[in-house]
């Protein structure tokens, strides 16, 4: 393993954010959260844990993070995901300020945001939105300078939408394409989702993570609404909590200066037989998905 991949003290620390939302406007099949509807009281609750956790990370400036949003739902339909955005990406510490959409709410407020930290994980479900309407929304991102990854479901009745929106985005667009659950890929239809996206071959088939050195729960870590600190979103074992100090006392193995940024520490190994979701093993240090994407590693675009 290169050293390139080894957490150093300038690596800032990747959160990705995950609150109670539940709802979207979409109806996808494939997805359990088609066309949910979040009850008022729920979408309140949300809306606290959002502003709660952007306080905190606006109250520890001393070190410098990343963040995904990575909501069950989609979170740009709601104002509060907007305001979230912005107000981070004007953060000096602040690296990267990132979510998760199917890009189906209107655009305006990325004039407010600072270009060179927004980012946009943008996902087309055909069947759901026009083409041309999404294409429209992608240029939008481009003229203000938005990074933005593209991406599709590898799902057979998907591939002929997928040809089209490779030839339709400009080619410095990166198209990913994630393999469907439960759906196997015979050698003719992964080279043909290859051909399309490169990198397919890293969503095509679990990767076995029992025991191998992974990022997360040291340069990254999952953040419940509440708070709870989770190495992943994959593993269930809490670290202990963002808001009452019990995960600050369990990341330090060693004493820390009151102020300073904390010390990388050490990958721990993973507990999970197997990882088979972009946002878990890119981070697992067995693959040299860190080199692949460098500082594009949360929004999902390769280093060109």
């Amino acid at each position: 393993m290169s050293t390139a991949n080894r957490p150093s003290a300038a690596d800032p620390l990747r959160i990705l954010y995950r609150g109670p939302l539940a709802s979207c406007n979409y109806d996808c099949p494939y997805c359990p959260f088609a066309k949910r509807n979040d009850p008022p009281d729920l979408l309140r609750a949300d809306r606290a844990a959002l502003r709660r956790f952007v306080g905190w990370v606006r109250d520890h400036p001393a070190e410098p993070v990343e963040v995904l949003f990575t909501p069950w739902g989609e979170g740009l339909t709601r104002s509060w995901y907007r305001d979230a955005l912005v107000e981070l990406s004007h953060l000096p510490h602040v690296a990267r300020a990132a979510i998760q959409t199917n890009l189906s709410a209107r655009l305006g407020w990325v004039a407010d945001a600072d270009p060179a930290t927004l980012a946009l994980w943008c996902t087309y479900h055909p069947g759901q939105v026009p083409l041309p309407r999404f294409l429209a929304a992608c240029a939008t991102l481009r003229a203000h300078g938005i990074r933005h990854s593209v991406g599709i479901v590898g799902l057979p009745e998907h591939h002929a939408a997928a040809v089209t929106l490779r030839r339709e985005l400009p080619d410095d667009v990166y198209l990913w394409v994630n393999a469907a659950d439960g759906h196997a890929y015979p050698p003719a239809e992964e080279a043909a989702w290859t051909a399309i996206d490169p990198l397919f071959g890293y969503s095509v088939r679990p990767h076995d993570s029992r025991g191998h050195p992974c990022r997360t729960g040291t340069g990254a870590i999952s953040v419940l609404g509440d708070g709870t600190v989770r190495r992943c979103h994959f593993v269930q074992r809490p670290l202990g909590n963002l808001y009452d100090g019990t995960w600050e006392a369990s990341r330090h193995k060693v004493p820390v200066t009151i102020g300073a940024p904390p010390a990388p520490a050490a990958s721990e190994p993973c507990p999970n037989d197997t990882c088979d979701c972009h946002i878990g093993y890119v981070h697992l240090e067995t693959l040299p998905l860190y080199d692949v994407f460098a500082a594009g590693i949360l929004e999902r675009i390769p280093h060109r």
